[in-house]
């Protein structure tokens, strides 16, 4: 079965299943307790996130950060809880 130890359905790039695919193989890896497959994992997902966002909605990762930068300050300031 490869690295993974569940049948993970294979996404398409620059769709949500693709998305959906690197977090089911973040989720195994993390089951496994392997470390180092884990960030393998997040890194794909990143890539995952990026091809969607850009084919979806043309919007950068700088753009997203942005956005969970404004998240965050918010949550610091106490404007969300």
């Amino acid at each position: 079965m490869g690295y993974h130890t569940k049948k993970i359905e294979k996404g398409v790039l620059g769709k949500a299943s693709k998305i959906r695919e690197e977090y089911e193989e973040f989720c195994d890896a993390l089951e496994q307790g392997n470390s180092v497959m884990k960030l393998v994992e997040l890194s794909d997902l990143i890539g995952a996130i990026e091809a969607y966002t850009v084919a979806k909605h043309n919007i950068t990762l700088d753009e997203l950060i942005k956005m969970k930068n404004a998240t965050k300050s918010a949550f610091e300031e106490g404007h969300r809880k």
